[in-house]
């Protein structure tokens, strides 16, 4: 199988399941309500934002429409990525770790441009992501003598996301990780290319 094809399948699969996901929750859970799956430690909970990932986002109407538009764009450069670092035969891990940002990017796209629509609240442009994944994995207090918080409750790890936040978050921590690799053998290619040029 080419490494396109598997690329497609990549991006096909996690828009799938997070789309799937994300459909289920907005049809069966109202706003704020959740369950849990392994105890305190994971929960779905439904809760939308209007921004980026994990809840971030910029303030205002037209902050909202900024910050889709930018996604819009996003997209359009990490699917050129994609095709350039196919094309150019770029390490394979590489490439999937750019189809799965890539996938991230469109489900929460196609949240923000048709979500509102599709379910009546806001117009084209203006959805807000659904997100559902909680990980609440450490409940406790802050001693009394700690600055600023001391006494008051803190969770880790408070933020709700979704199957495409956790897509663009695995595939740049993998890249980070992974980098030397990744470019190095890049690198080792162009080099071998040289030497036949060369050699020619």
């Amino acid at each position: 199988m080419k490494r396109s094809t598997k690329a497609i399948l990549l991006i096909f699969l996690v828009l799938l399941i997070d789309q799937a996901s994300k459909t289920w929750i907005k049809n069966n859970m109202h706003l704020g309500e959740e369950f849990k799956v392994l105890g305190d430690f994971f929960l779905i909970h439904f809760t939308e934002n209007n921004g980026m990932a994990f809840g971030l986002e910029f303030a205002g109407e037209y902050g909202k429409l900024f910050l889709t538009v930018f996604r819009l764009v996003a997209v359009g450069v990490l699917g050129y990525g994609v095709h350039y670092a196919i094309k150019n035969r770029y390490h394979w891990g590489f490439v999937y770790c750019l189809s799965l940002i890539l996938a991230g990017a469109l489900g929460n796209i196609i949240d923000s441009v048709f979500y509102g629509l599709i379910y009546g609240y806001a117009p084209i442009l203006h959805g807000r992501v659904v997100d559902m994944l909680y990980f609440p994995i450490i409940r406790g207090y802050y001693p009394d003598w700690f600055p600023f918080w001391g006494g008051e409750s803190f969770i880790f790890f408070r933020p709700v996301f979704n199957i495409a936040d956790s897509a663009i978050s695995v595939g740049v921590i993998l890249i980070l990780i992974f980098q030397k690799t990744f470019f190095e053998s890049q690198k080792e290619r162009k080099n071998d290319l040289q030497s036949e040029v060369i050699e020619v």
